[in-house]
């Protein structure tokens, strides 16, 4: 498997504020909606515009957070975005990583006559289940990405092998996962699949780990995942390396570096599917800089096998 890096595009909005933190993308109408984890709303990237849109309410008070102002463990930390459905008619799903009541929380936005509208709902019993079934305590619960197979959600754990922990898995009902965020469902009764895990090897001593994944129309899944060394699998640590991983349900057929861009390993936090055929695949994804004043860059990206 060979991946290229076609373009490189600096996220920012349209008055010239970075798009901060990108850690999640799924289509929206004529664009693509990019999460960002440590901000309340969300980034609409059309082809001529960036523009805002408000996913959650402040919290206390505030619609930005960074470790620089004491305000991280504030933020709601939307880690996942993928395409869902609501009444029929095309959705974004958006999800918090959990590990504090704060990160529990899921977003639905759809698309009216005058833009983008969210609806935002707590499903903390939800996330209790799912790190039951990954055998995960519930305060280092870091669901980092989702893949949309059908009709089912498959969110992953992103795992930190230094603490002998591999990344994982679980399946839900994507219309019920899209329900429970709704309140049209108690969250108590969504079924939560059996535990995978992934073992996606190591660079230079440091293991994979998954940061996000799209199902391809042929049942397998592309995961993009990072070498970082981390301490625990809440933290962030540096990155020595990123590649995109190739699987047949947990099976690793193929893995391929992602190239470097200035001489510098760039962390894929969310990745989208452009189109897919027999020999490989279109994908978007976007980077987390780890800067708040620096935008985020999207990479457009071919992937042969």
């Amino acid at each position: 498997m060979r991946v290229h890096l076609d373009d490189v595009r600096a996220l920012r909005f349209d008055d010239g504020t970075p798009v901060r933190a990108a850690s999640g993308i799924a289509p929206l109408g004529d664009g693509w909606l990019v999460a960002q984890d440590d901000a309340t709303h969300g980034a609409w990237r059309r082809e001529a515009s960036v523009t805002r849109v408000r996913l959650l309410p402040p919290v206390e008070g505030l619609d930005v957070f960074s470790e620089a102002e004491g305000t991280k463990p504030l933020k709601p930390d939307l880690e996942v975005a993928c395409p869902a459905e609501v009444d029929g008619e095309p959705a974004v799903l958006l999800l918090g990583s959990g590990s504090t009541p704060r990160r529990m929380r899921g977003v639905v936005v759809r698309l009216g006559d005058d833009g983008p509208h969210a609806q935002d709902g707590g499903v903390t019993m939800l996330y209790e289940r799912v790190a039951e079934r990954l055998r995960v305590p519930l305060d280092q619960l870091n669901l980092e990405g989702a893949s949309c197979h059908g009709d089912v959600l498959r969110w992953y754990q992103r795992g930190i092998l230094a603490a002998g922990v591999p990344s994982a898995s679980v399946d839900l009902p994507l219309r019920a996962v899209v329900d429970a965020v709704l309140g049209r469902l108690d969250p108590s009764v969504v079924p939560v699949g059996d535990r995978r895990g992934y073992l996606l090897g190591a660079v230079e001593g440091v293991g994979l780990a998954v940061t996000d994944a799209v199902a391809l129309p042929d049942g397998r899944t592309l995961l993009s995942a990072a070498a970082e060394d981390a301490p625990n699998a809440v933290d962030d640590g540096p990155v020595v390396a990123t590649a995109l991983v190739l699987v047949d349900d947990t099976e690793v057929l193929a893995v391929a570096p992602i190239p470097e861009v200035g001489g510098r390993v760039h962390k894929i936090e969310g990745l989208a599917l452009r189109s897919a055929g027999d020999d490989g695949a279109h994908l978007l994804a976007v980077v987390d800089a780890d800067d708040p004043a620096a935008p985020s860059a999207e990479f457009s990206l071919r992937v042969h096998w």
